[in-house]
């Protein structure tokens, strides 16, 4: 595995990731351009994606969202503002510097996203024509709906004060309110009140990611809940789009996932993995899904350009 630290700069702000070069290429290679869900760093399994898609022959380039892991923060905004629209700006910018590098092939972008970065990859594959393959995992595609699943209905009266009051201090200089991302005890307040989110989050920090941190700011879920990523999958074609979709993921609604799959036009496919949301990223759940999006990547980036 060859792997080489970059950074690139855009908006004021500098990204940092890693790119890995196609296995066996000797010029331009296609590449695939990989982010991380809600509050995710690239150390936290994006490597082993990025291997296997390497490994077939397509290049990488992985990253950290602005405000997260390695990469700085938009200036005047802060670290752990999860913003999806400003996130979606920066994979595009992402894009570009893939472009720019002499050993991609410009014409020949994939995008893949998992969790929320599954989201964004919905969002960009509709808007941006340079995107020729995408591949959304597990991705929530209701802000609105996630977020009536995850926050009790009594709460919700007690977060619209929280949030006005957040704009209102923020406006006059306050720092940002911070909350947990996850927590021991799912009945206290984070922004993924689950079990598996806790374990995930707690092994992955404590195994691969030390950079991470645990926690994001008040109003990135006020951003969250207003977010409907699902509503751009009619427009991605004709851009290949597969989307894996995991029917027992409690967090990122499986069941809503598939019912928004059947709005995307052709070409289009779907694979359905066992287990819940986090199970994607490791053990047998790892097979399930790297596998397929490596194989959706070299049929429209690299087999129908030989």
């Amino acid at each position: 595995m060859v792997r080489e630290d970059v950074e690139f700069t855009a908006q004021g702000t500098t990204l940092r990731g890693w790119f890995y070069p196609a296995e066996g290429a000797t010029g331009e290679s296609p590449c695939v351009v990989l982010q991380h869900g809600f509050s995710g760093v690239k150390e936290m399994y994006l490597d082993d994606f990025a291997e296997v898609f390497q490994a077939a022959g397509l290049s990488c380039l992985v990253y950290d969202h602005p405000g997260f892991g390695a990469s700085d923060a938009v200036p005047g905004c802060p670290r752990q503002e999860i913003d999806p629209w400003q996130q979606i700006r920066f994979i595009q910018h992402a894009i570009t510097y893939a472009q720019s590098r002499p050993d991609v092939d410009a014409e020949r972008i994939g995008l893949w996203g998992s969790s929320f970065g599954g989201a964004h990859a919905l969002v960009v594959a509709a808007t941006d024509r340079r995107v020729k393959a995408v591949v959304s995992q597990v991705p929530p595609v209701s802000g609105a709906a996630t977020f009536k699943e995850l926050i009790r209905i009594d709460h919700w009266a007690a977060l619209d004060a929280a949030f006005a009051g957040e704009r209102l201090a923020r406006l006059n200089a306050a720092d940002p309110t911070m909350l947990p991302v996850v927590t021991a005890d799912p009945e206290t307040n984070a922004a993924l009140p689950t079990r598996d989110s806790y374990e995930w989050c707690a092994t992955a920090a404590r195994d691969r990611a030390p950079s991470w941190r645990n926690e994001v700011t008040l109003l990135s879920m006020e951003f969250f809940r207003g977010y409907e990523p699902g509503s751009w999958i009619p427009l991605i074609a004709p851009t290949p789009l597969l989307m894996i979709v995991a029917p027992h993921d409690r967090l990122a609604d499986g069941q809503l996932a598939t019912a928004a799959y059947e709005t995307a036009l052709h070409p289009k496919k779907l694979v359905l993995v066992p287990g819940g949301h986090f199970d994607a990223y490791t053990g047998p759940g790892f097979a399930a899904t790297s596998a397929p999006a490596r194989d959706w990547f070299v049929e429209h980036l690299l087999t129908k350009h030989i």
